[in-house]
């Protein structure tokens, strides 16, 4: 173990239970997307504490600077998001939400906490290390546009503009010491569709008179399975999802309008410009074979996130170092989508998980969960982890 590593290790250990109070606090006071007054402005408290220049962007987003020697020789980017969820809490810690109907289910108070922790670090260290740390303190990861898009439209990855951006999430199903990296493509870009298929309506009993908009969206649900099945690579991952099907108030009558709702997924981003080409063509052409008419809008959401390949092995190299390489796994695709992506399009990324599981003691519901709490020993290991990489990429 070299001496920074080692004088890391140990600061982040002597900040754990500092950390886990400024979590119970974050967690017990969750806000929503773009809502997070509360949130920046303890964490601009806490950075004014240590001592941490800093600006607002986007409204809630907090952006900290620490130079360490030679502050123009680097800059890494390191990123936590603030939000938390539409969720009633069902666990029964202290800690628990105060607020109904809003949680922390996705670990956003974990990610804040670990930054917090990492900025204490390395402002600690900051005559040790070459360049310059940029703290990202990112609002509005759960909703569209993103916090991201938002915060790189604001300047947030200039002056100065960051070599390489690191993010960590929380990990349910990885037991509380480990932490996994995967190269290339590891997340999927998300899209939504809506869908209203329209006709004058009628009773039931008489379907000749009219469009039947509950089989015709049936049709259309159905119909829009072999976009994928049919045009899409198989070596791709691709999901497209209809999640709502709103039609209909008694038994004899055709609604006059059936709405549907839905999400697209794809690892492959000019497959998913494709696809929605594909998407807007199948359902117009069918709808109105059918004699109905239609409106369609696909809300563009988050690209999908690449893990840029040198800079990831590097990462987890370091990470192997820092933990052991029996504590280092290989990240599981997913098609779950990050708003970290719209980073990953600027400059070279690298979105990490953090296990926070605990089987033996019941810690392992999943993110966007009333149940979801992680065992929080967990949280000197992001700190320290995030701090390591700031301090050596």
């Amino acid at each position: 173990m070299n001496a920074l590593q080692e004088l890391i290790k140990s600061k982040a250990a002597e900040l754990k239970e500092e950390m886990i109070a400024i979590r119970h606090h974050l967690h017990a006071h969750p806000e929503l997307s773009y809502q997070e007054f509360e949130t920046s402005a303890f964490i601009q408290s806490q950075l004014k504490a240590i001592g941490i220049p800093f600006e607002v962007k986007a409204t809630t987003g907090v952006i900290g600077i620490i130079e360490g020697k030679n502050p123009s020789a680097r800059c890494i980017a390191l990123r936590a998001d603030i939000d938390a969820l539409p969720i009633q809490e069902e666990n029964n810690a202290s800690y628990c939400s105060t607020k109904k109907g809003v949680m922390h289910a996705c670990g956003h108070d974990v990610h804040t906490t670990c930054l917090l922790g990492a900025a204490k670090i390395l402002f600690s260290i900051k005559d040790q290390i070459e360049g310059t740390i940029k703290l990202i303190f990112q609002p509005g990861e759960e909703k569209n546009p993103g916090g991201a898009s938002l915060l790189i439209k604001e300047g947030v990855l200039e002056n100065p503009t960051p070599q390489a951006i690191f993010g960590l999430h929380v990990h349910p199903n990885l037991e509380t010491g480990l932490l996994s990296f995967r190269s290339g493509q590891v997340m999927a870009s998300a899209d939504e569709i809506y869908i209203t298929i329209k006709s004058k309506g009628g009773h039931a009993a008489a379907p000749h008179l009219t469009a039947d908009t509950i089989l015709i969206a049936s049709h259309l649900v159905v119909s829009l399975q072999q976009i994928i099945s049919r045009h899409n690579n198989p070596f791709s991952p691709s999901v497209l999802s209809i999640t709502s099907f709103q039609g209909g108030f008694t038994t004899n009558v055709i609604p006059s309008e059936v709405k549907l709702m839905g999400t697209f997924r794809a690892m492959n981003e000019e497959w998913r410009y494709k696809a929605h080409d594909l998407i807007r063509k199948q359902a117009t052409a069918l709808v109105e074979s059918m004699g109905a008419s239609l409106d369609l809008h696909i809300d563009v959401g988050y690209p999908s996130v690449f893990n840029e390949e040198t800079l990831t092995t590097k990462a987890r190299a370091l990470a192997e170092t820092y933990m052991g390489k029996d504590h280092v796994q290989t990240t599981e695709m997913r098609m779950g989508a990050e708003d970290f992506g719209y980073y990953t399009q600027h400059i070279p990324g690298c979105f990490f998980r953090l296990g926070t599981g605990n089987l033996e003691r019941g810690i392992s519901a999943g993110v966007h969960t009333p149940k979801f709490d992680i065992d929080e020993n967990a949280i000197e290991i992001g700190m320290g982890m995030m701090a390591w990489l700031g301090a050596c990429s």
